[in-house]
């Protein structure tokens, strides 16, 4: 059964930084692209950031691009969301996913399968 474990939310103040981490079981993690999501109150649930099984690949979202980095570290089954420069819109619960498929690169939210409990991150004036 895939587990995936995020940590690292908390309220912090506009331009600050916070580090998500998504923890990962259950599942051959070197072999899965991973992904980061959000989801504000009452919006839609969007892509911040994808991460092929190598690490090789990333897609960062525009509205986070050059603020936002994921990462991941295969020996420790673990991903990243390095979050700098944070703004008031960027205020919502974070989430990390695994797509049903390993090795492939999803394209849509509908190809991920599996999602932590979620972390709220606060951006504050």
């Amino acid at each position: 059964q895939v587990q995936l474990v995020e940590s690292g939310g908390g309220l912090v103040q506009a331009g600050g930084s916070l580090r998500l981490s998504c923890a990962a079981s259950g599942l051959r993690f070197n072999k899965y692209a991973m992904g980061w999501f959000r989801q504000a109150p009452g919006k839609e649930r969007e892509s911040v950031a994808t991460i092929s099984w190598s690490g090789f690949t990333t897609y960062i979202a525009d509205s986070v691009k050059g603020r936002f980095t994921i990462s991941r570290d295969n020996a420790r089954n673990t991903m990243y969301l390095q979050m700098n420069s944070l703004k008031l819109e960027d205020t919502a619960v974070y989430y990390c996913a695994a797509p049903v498929q390993m090795l492939k690169l999803p394209l849509y939210i509908t190809d991920f399968g599996s999602w932590g409990q979620g972390t709220q991150v606060t951006v504050s004036s």
